[in-house]
């Protein structure tokens, strides 16, 4: 399967007509979304409306029920498990609760994508690619290390470096600050957008944390009524009058007076 380098701004990812259900829930009706090259975009919503699902959707992990979701041109729906190699190659996922091999030191966890994607590459290689991923996200000589012992926002850290170990082109953000305290989601936001500005990639983050998303959005896409009802910048959806995305942020101005004010 073969994509080209995308130039930045362009269309990469669309989601076009999806409809989900699992048993008699219904997730989406007819839901449209587009992704550009290079940019950061937050797809917020309350808890079971499915922004989880639109990421797992995106790299197979599950399947529409009808629709297409466009990856480069290419339909993703269509493929079958091995044509998803080429595509988790480019399209890493940072999980919810970084999903580390708890058996496995620092170094091993970040190496095990690409054991899986680059079989020949050689031990030094492997190192040296390690060290350096791991250096990316302030930590430096953690490689023997055991999950164990990591905070919760260095499990998060780790996540990441074995997630961008690959070099991909996108990298998804499944509540990446959820469960953690302010400091922590402040170097967490600061993350995602230091990985913009090194390694130029696309982000899709999805979270109910208002405060990180308006920290990390170049646009804001919000899932409500199994639909995306509204898609603007920041300050675009600070000022919108779509009844759901007025409810979802007047909501939320608890969680936002103190973190703006301490900023």
């Amino acid at each position: 399967m073969q994509f080209h380098q995308p130039t930045p701004g362009e269309e990469l990812i669309h989601f076009e007509h999806l409809q989900k259900t699992f048993g008699p829930k219904r997730v989406y009706d007819d839901l449209e979304l587009s992704v550009n090259a290079g940019e950061t975009l937050v797809v917020i919503g309350g808890s079971g409306t499915g922004k989880s699902v639109l990421l797992k959707c995106l790299i197979g992990l599950l399947y529409p029920d009808s629709g297409r979701i466009l990856f480069q041109g290419q339909d993703v729906t269509r493929f079958h498990e091995e044509d998803f190699l080429a595509v988790r190659r480019r399209v890493a996922m940072v999980f919810q609760g970084a999903a580390l091999f708890d058996s496995l030191t620092v170094g091993e966890n970040v190496a095990y994508p690409l054991r899986e994607h680059f079989p020949n590459m050689t031990p030094e290689e492997l190192s040296r690619r390690v060290a350096e991923k791991l250096a990316l996200v302030n930590l430096p000589g953690t490689e023997a290390m055991m999950p164990a012992n990591l905070s919760g926002g260095m499990r998060k850290r780790v996540g990441l470096a074995r997630a961008i170990a690959t070099d991909p082109e996108v990298i998804l953000w499944d509540e990446p600050t959820t469960g953690l305290d302010p400091i922590t989601t402040q170097s967490i936001n600061a993350m995602i957008n230091s990985m913009k500005e090194k390694l130029g990639c696309t982000s899709i983050v999805v979270t109910h944390d208002m405060a990180s998303a308006f920290a990390v959005a170049d646009r804001i896409a919000m899932l409500a009524n199994r639909r995306i009802v509204q898609v603007g910048t920041p300050e675009e959806m600070r000022r919108s009058t779509v009844p759901e995305v007025r409810a979802f942020l007047d909501a939320r101005q608890e969680e936002l007076a103190p973190r703006e004010v301490a900023s």
